[in-house]
């Protein structure tokens, strides 16, 4: 859990996106994710990351087209070709920058038969499943709740591991994001327990209103002992809206670093124990 990663789609988007990679870094943070990079060239992003010190988390891939409205086109009947073309960029591209996950979202079928919905989505994350056979990279999916997007295909983490059981673990990591899974009446801690096996990676926010922790009802400490005390060694992302300036809402982020070294070392001791 040495990775915090601060989403700059979510995070100091007041300022151009390289920008935002030094503001990261200036803030505390270790790692940085972005579901659509491309603006920045690979070569470009790899040696700013460096320079400042981070690593890049996760990304997305086959978004479709933000102005229509589009939430990810994996599970769209007829969208196979352009998710295919966004999935070969986001991939190249995740390899470039030495990104470890790749995430296809499903988006909103709309008015497509379910059935057929299903069938596409399975034979798009086949797809990707092979593309990323043999590279360091791997599939990254996300439940999203119908609170932040209604008719979201991928819309429980109930679906969400029923995919992953087709695939497994070892091909297709869950992306565990705290205000979806509270959105749904998720007790997360207790979910970690029994599911940590199946985390590539975190997304923090509070709910309700998805800003930072501290604004809402989710107890952060409870979660972050159940990832310690299962071992979790993935990324910690922030994926919230910043209720003030998002060096203002950072300012718990030094006693999360604090927290979560003890945690570790106290998991780590009671694991030994054990």
């Amino acid at each position: 859990m040495n990775r915090l990663s601060a989403h700059i789609g979510y995070l100091f988007s007041d300022i151009p996106l390289l920008e935002r990679l030094e503001a990261a870094a200036g803030a505390g943070f270790t790692a940085i994710e972005h579901p659509r990079p491309w603006e920045v060239p690979a070569t470009e992003m790899r040696s700013r990351l460096a320079a400042n010190g981070l690593s890049i988390s996760q990304l997305c891939a086959a978004v479709g087209d933000a102005s229509k409205g589009e939430k990810g086109l994996a599970a769209l009947p007829g969208r196979e070709m352009d998710f295919r073309a966004g999935f070969n960029r986001a991939l190249d591209y995740a390899i470039a920058v030495d990104c470890p996950f790749v995430h296809p979202m499903a988006g909103v079928p709309g008015n497509a038969d379910v059935a057929a919905a299903a069938e596409t989505y399975h034979r798009n994350l086949s797809y990707a499943v092979e593309r990323t056979a043999g590279t360091s990279v791997k599939i990254l999916i996300e439940a999203i709740s119908e609170v932040a997007v209604p008719s979201y295909f991928l819309s429980t983490l109930y679906h969400a591991s029923r995919i992953q059981d087709i695939f497994g673990p070892g091909n297709v990591a869950l992306l565990l994001d705290t205000f979806h899974a509270r959105a749904n009446g998720v007790d997360l801690a207790q979910w970690i327990g029994a599911n940590a096996h199946r985390i590539g990676h975190v997304h923090i926010a509070d709910h309700p209103g998805r800003h930072e922790p501290g604004t809402g009802s989710i107890d952060f400490d409870a979660l972050l002992d159940a990832l310690a005390e299962q071992a979790y060694e993935g990324a910690i992302g922030f994926e919230y809206i910043p209720s003030k300036t998002t060096i203002d809402s950072a300012a718990f982020l030094p006693r999360w670093k604090q927290l979560i070294g003890a945690k570790q070392q106290q998991g780590q001791q009671d694991r030994r124990l054990a």
